[in-house]
């Protein structure tokens, strides 16, 4: 069937650039126009709307966004006292393990986090409260004993050797997987297609699902492989595994992901040259160089798109150090094909211009995340409060990436920031580094057709044209030349040729 869908004006990021309506066969645009436009089986006029392609949002997490979205007030809390309060009355009308996500002392005017004592005041029943970032799980004594995270490194004690409650690194994956087991096959469905569809509501047509078995199992990734053709979108799967093996034998293409090198800054287990001002030295990157490396040429040799994720400097320098080592390991035949893979690095907030010009030499792709600029970023926030202003001015160079001809693509890292792409394009044009900001089509340009690169589906996704996904979103005011984004909401979402989102 033919649907005709007339609008005002039609953005295509491609050529031509502009249109009036969009003519779609099936799953795809058969043509972009203006004018007299052609006979359809089904019209649907937009008058005073604009039309983009659908965003690509790089970084996601499905799951944990349903999770996060059913207690997003977690985010609102402003001090320790408030947060028990928050959790005290969700535990109430909960019933097994309680597990939420979402809250951020940075903002907090003493960030004092709970101890476990006040935790265990909470509930009696296991409970477990991740970070923003997801790198840090507070538990009572209860999850702790649950999820026998106790005899995992990352445990933090007191003077005396007694659990704080606060858990990171393997002991905050073993708590996050433990409370994970506690969600029927059916819980998991409906937490990924509440997540899908609020992804679609902001106009998110295809997401790089960032499935993480450390914390989740591989049921998760199981589950939302076997429903994935049912979701309101389209879903790349990236698997945060070293396993070459597990992921050839599900057919995936690429591996790793945010497989992490490093932790986060909110957290303090980046990995930062120098440490951190406000707790000495940062631990050590996850992996050894020469496992690394191991990972990254077996990864390449098999044919994958090989990603990892770092955000501090230490680790982000030794992930291009270690691919520069597999490049050199390569004949001159392969080295000719291995730009042409784009590996991936996700986060990158701590590099320095060497090392983005070395990573620009190697062809590696980028999946940044501007909301991170916004949110963390401004003077005084989390980024200053860990690194010092220096460090944290010189982070997330977006205008460097892209002056470099980089593969760069943009996410929000959802749950940890809005998946709203306008919220992010907006943060582009924002950074806290007036040399760094982006005009706002080429932010667009980033979250849509930069993004498909980053999953080698330039040919599928991120511009309106002939034979490429009718994948796109319709806006009543004109998101390019908008003087503010503020609470800009699509009143259509196209998916796969599907009507997925009408407001």
């Amino acid at each position: 069937m033919k649907t005709l869908y007339r609008a005002s004006r039609v953005v295509t990021l491609s050529y031509p650039a502009m249109g009036e309506w969009v003519l779609v066969d099936g799953r795809h645009v058969e043509r972009v126009g203006v004018g007299e436009a052609p006979e359809a089986d089904r019209v649907v006029d937009l008058p005073g709307t604009t039309v983009l392609p659908g965003f690509v949002d790089t970084h996601v997490h499905l799951t944990g966004t349903g999770v996060h979205h059913q207690a997003p007030e977690l985010g609102s809390a402003v001090s320790a006292a408030e947060l028990l309060t928050v959790v005290r009355e969700i535990a109430a009308v909960r019933q097994g393990p309680v597990y939420l996500h979402g809250w951020d002392e940075s903002g907090w005017r003493d960030r004092t986090l709970p101890t476990l004592g006040e935790l265990d005041r909470v509930t009696e029943r296991p409970l477990g409260l991740a970070r923003v970032d997801g790198h840090l799980v507070l538990v009572n004594s209860a999850g702790l004993e649950a999820s026998e995270a106790a005899g995992q490194t990352g445990v933090e004690t007191d003077d005396a050797g007694a659990p704080t409650g606060r858990l990171t690194g393997n002991a905050g994956q073993a708590a996050k997987r433990w409370f994970s087991t506690n969600l029927s096959d059916h819980d998991v469905e409906e937490l990924q297609l509440a997540a899908a569809s609020l992804a679609v509501a902001h106009g998110v047509t295809t997401i790089h699902e960032m499935s993480m078995p450390a914390d989740r199992g591989m049921r998760d990734l199981e589950i939302l492989l076997a429903h994935r053709s049912r979701l309101p979108l389209d879903v790349v799967s990236y698997v945060a595994t070293t396993d070459i093996s597990t992921v050839m034998d599900l057919g995936l293409p690429r591996i790793g992901g945010d497989l992490p090198v490093d932790g986060s800054i909110g957290a303090r287990t980046a990995s930062v040259s120098g440490g951190f001002v406000d707790r000495g030295p940062s631990p050590e990157g996850y992996f050894g160089d020469d496992e690394l490396a191991q990972y990254f040429h077996d990864g390449h040799l098999a044919g994958l798109q090989v990603g990892v994720h770092a955000i501090g400097d230490a680790a982000v320098e030794q992930v291009v150090r270690t691919w520069e080592r597999v490049y050199q390991s390569l004949d001159s035949r392969q080295r000719r094909h291995f730009r042409a893979r784009r590996h991936r690095i996700e986060h990158f907030e701590m590099a320095s211009l060497d090392v983005i010009e070395r990573a620009a030499m190697l062809g590696l792709a980028i999946s940044v995340q501007p909301t991170f600029d916004a949110r963390w970023g401004f003077p005084g926030g989390l980024y200053e409060q860990g690194l010092g202003s220096e460090r944290a001015a010189s982070m997330n160079r977006f205008r460097d990436l892209l002056s470099r001809g980089m593969e760069l693509g943009a996410g929000s890292d959802s749950p940890i920031t809005t998946i709203d792409p306008l919220v992010g394009v907006a943060a582009f044009e924002a950074h806290h580094d007036p040399s760094q900001r982006l005009r706002r089509e080429e932010a667009v340009r980033v979250f849509t057709l930069g993004s498909a690169r980053l999953a080698h589906q330039e040919d599928k996704k991120g511009s309106l044209e002939p034979g490429k996904h009718a994948d796109f979103v319709v806006y009543d005011v004109d998101p390019i030349d908008s003087l503010s984004l503020d609470g800009v909401r699509p009143v259509l979402t196209v998916s796969l040729g599907r009507d997925v989102y009408a407001a």
